[in-house]
């Protein structure tokens, strides 16, 4: 079973726009499913990540917000999900 990534973020947000292209550069590397969360679209979430985004989750647990670093989200990935 491969890991669930979640991406949080709004669209015209530039951060967010370069954690994708970090997620998909990870993706290319190991394999999980990702999940694209546009906060606009719920009110409790946009109230506590607005300040937060992107926020990235692996299974639901946070892993990071405002930038992504691509090698760190493989290695949890990998040692999540061997």
């Amino acid at each position: 079973m491969s890991a669930v990534v979640t991406l949080y973020g709004r669209p015209g947000c530039h951060l967010c726009e370069e954690a994708l292209v970090v997620v998909q550069r990870a993706r290319a590397r190991v394999a999980f499913e990702l999940v694209e969360v546009d906060i606009e679209g719920d009110d409790e979430l946009f109230r506590r990540m607005l300040e937060r985004i992107p926020v990235v989750t692996i299974d639901g647990r946070d892993h990071a917000e405002l930038f992504v670093d691509e090698q760190a989200l493989v290695s949890a990935l990998s040692s999540a999900h061997p």
